[in-house]
């Protein structure tokens, strides 16, 4: 029997090493062979389920398959997450991911998951600032004079949220440790609760998403003062953020999509660049604007960063605030 050389052992080596892999790639390359099932940590109705609507419809119509949106609300979206992590990494069972995901990882003492481990990140969708924004009765009409008032009535200014660490209260405790004032924490069971008390008086401030505020502003039932992102919106271009008065301060919320940790790279490549073609098309854009949102076209990476960041910047505002559940 003929001696094989070293160069074609090393060669049929490397060919059987690469066996396990090729059932993988194969799959990756018919992919999606059927439904694929997004998972929603909120309500229907809302920003969240809103914005994987939208980007399911847009994955259903270029990858030939339904992107079937479910909701499984409940425990800040935990729920949701636990799902997905449990789920086959075969690219038929996707995350919408939030900026909760982020605040949750500091927030929640005993979850069944590490979301930085177990959820691989695909591609960023929207951005949604908050406003900073009070009742008309406040004689308020800029940040600064937020601020003196706020130094001036010390714990008697009472700021409502969606409920303790939602991302209203979360932007809100970084406004007073940044702003360094006493605002009395109210918290309710959702934002829309603590909207209707803002509408009517019962709590002076909120730091709310656009998307559930805009209609009240415009009708001039409720004062924005500054929205919390980093650079203006244009859905209010005229409202300066809240870094022109507090330098540093920006927080907005994000969606994303994630899957299961070891779903192939292949699936996740095609998902990330059918969403960022998704992303540039001018109706989904104007979709967004009428959320008073923006497209946030990002790689696998760069929304790993993103997630990784605001995981970090939330911890410190929670262990600072010492926020805890309820």
């Amino acid at each position: 029997m003929a001696k094989l050389s070293r160069r074609k052992i090393l060669h049929l080596t490397a060919g059987i090493a690469a066996l396990p892999a090729l059932p993988r790639i194969a799959r990756a390359q018919t992919y999606p062979t059927r439904s694929v099932l997004l998972l929603v940590g909120y309500a229907p109705g809302g920003p969240t389920d809103i914005c994987a609507r939208l980007i399911s419809q847009s994955l259903s119509q270029r990858l030939g398959q339904q992107f079937v949106v479910e909701n499984r609300s409940g425990a800040g979206s935990n729920i949701a997450t636990e799902a997905a992590v449990q789920a086959a990494p075969d690219g038929y069972t996707l995350l919408l991911v939030t900026s909760s995901n982020a605040i949750n990882a500091t927030l929640y003492r005993n979850l069944n998951f590490d979301f930085m481990r177990d959820i691989a990140p695909i591609a960023g969708i929207m951005q949604a600032p908050s406003v900073l924004e009070v009742n008309p009765s406040l004689p308020i009409k800029s940040v600064p004079e937020f601020i003196a008032y706020a130094k001036t009535n010390p714990g008697k200014v009472n700021m409502g949220t969606a409920g303790n660490g939602s991302p209203p209260h979360m932007f809100g405790e970084l406004f007073k440790a940044m702003a360094g004032v006493d605002l009395a924490v109210v918290g309710y069971r959702g934002g829309g609760p603590a909207l209707v008390d803002l509408l009517s008086g019962q709590v002076q401030v909120m730091f709310e998403g656009i998307t559930s505020s805009i209609g009240y502003i415009r009708a001039g039932k409720l004062r924005a003062l500054a929205v919390t992102s980093a650079k203006r919106s244009t859905a209010l271009p005229d409202i300066p953020t809240i870094g022109e008065f507090v330098p540093g301060y920006a927080a907005a919320g994000w969606f994303g999509l994630g899957a299961p940790k070891g779903t192939p790279q292949p699936i996740i490549d095609m998902l990330s660049k059918a969403i960022g073609e998704a992303l540039a098309d001018p109706e989904m854009k104007a979709r967004f604007a009428d959320l008073g949102a923006e497209a946030m076209p990002m790689t696998p990476a760069e929304f790993g960063n993103l997630v990784a960041d605001d995981t970090q910047k939330w911890a410190k505002v929670i262990r600072s605030a010492d926020i805890k559940l309820d």
